[in-house]
């Protein structure tokens, strides 16, 4: 087969047009989101001084092309967060799903049997999508009892071996279990103030930068 000029500049328009897509996909850049309640909503909190707006300020420091997307909604359950994740997984297409729920599930008296099957289904549903996840977990204060606050820790350490996914076991490790339970909340006792807030993320962020592509 003969080719002429002009099949050979189809031929190198094609060539730098595949060129352009490819280096076009190798800059897009992580997209990390994260499905959170008022913990990671910034409640009470100046806008920017939260542990997210935190984790997104590491992340340009230390020249990772990542976007972080902050779903979290102040009071939300893991059933609303089920709800919702759908759609955020269709909009925004992650690589990383953080989710941060259940809480409130517990605030609420709501069984932990449906809590367990809430998260699960998010695991499963993110991890259809092709994201990798992270599971944060919480705890629950003395005062819930001590066999309660086991069974609830449990259902996070369940659903992350059942999934295989990586888990951070104590939200506010370092916050809600230090030598003055009150110094690093606000006024209402339950909501970490603005100095918790790097303690949260240095909590989060081994097992995030984990799933986080190198270099």
């Amino acid at each position: 087969m003969q080719l002429n000029r002009r099949h050979f500049n189809a031929i190198a328009l094609a060539a730098t047009a595949a060129g352009s897509w490819s280096a076009l996909a190798q800059t897009e850049p992580t997209v990390v989101l994260i499905v959170g309640d008022s913990l990671s909503a910034e409640y009470g909190l100046r806008r920017g001084t939260g542990w997210v707006a935190l984790l997104e300020q590491r992340l340009r420091q230390e020249n990772k092309p990542v976007r972080v997307v902050n779903a979290s909604i102040s009071g939300d359950t893991t059933s609303g967060g089920r709800s919702r994740l759908p759609a955020l997984l269709r909009t925004h297409q992650p690589d990383v799903v953080v989710i941060e729920l259940g809480g409130n599930d517990a605030l609420r008296g709501l069984p932990l049997d449906m809590t367990r099957d809430n998260l699960r289904a998010m695991v499963r549903a993110s991890q259809q999508a092709g994201a990798r996840v992270l599971l944060v977990g919480m705890e629950m204060p003395p005062n819930y009892g001590a066999r309660y606050a086991e069974e609830f820790r449990q259902v996070f350490v369940d659903v992350a071996r059942s999934e295989k996914v990586p888990l951070v076991p104590f939200f506010l490790k370092g916050v809600a279990d230090g030598p003055d339970p009150v110094a690093l909340f606000q006024p209402d006792r339950i909501h970490p103030n603005e100095a918790a807030q790097p303690i949260m993320l240095d909590n989060v962020w081994p097992r995030l930068r984990e799933l986080l592509p190198k270099g």
